[in-house]
């Protein structure tokens, strides 16, 4: 059974930066995509990043260019480094796992659909 322990949420000021972990236990072998999501107050919930196996990211447009989304295999950790931080990312943020077996399309990559495993989330709070 995957489990996923995220960390690292907080306040900060608008221009701020964070950087959350998941922590990752139980998973199977095989190809996975691994993505972070939030979900803020009110409103739906969006894929922000993903990363593959072999690497591959992907991003929302509001996030590129200020997040960044790694893996650390040898300690099954995942990250999302959040720079130049925004009100508007204020959100509940989740790690999720998908073990398909194969590499998600970069539609698939950032639909929560697809993930069967969740963490608890992290909250990220960002004051102008």
């Amino acid at each position: 059974q995957v489990q996923l322990v995220e960390s690292g949420g907080g306040s900060v000021q608008t221009g701020g930066s964070l950087t959350l972990s998941c922590e990752i236990s139980g998973r199977t072998y095989g190809k996975y995509t691994l993505a972070w999501f939030r979900q803020a107050e009110g409103k739906k919930r969006e894929g922000v990043a993903s990363i593959e196996e072999d690497g591959d990211t992907l991003y929302v447009d509001s996030v590129k260019g200020r997040f960044s989304i790694t893996e650390d295999t040898s300690k099954n950790i995942l990250y999302l480094q959040m720079n130049s931080l925004k009100p508007e990312d204020t959100a509940m943020y989740y790690c999720a796992y998908c073990a398909a077996g194969w590499g998600l399309t970069s539609v698939q990559a950032l639909d929560l659909t697809w993930y069967s495993y969740w963490g608890q989330g992290t909250q990220v709070t960002v004051s102008s």
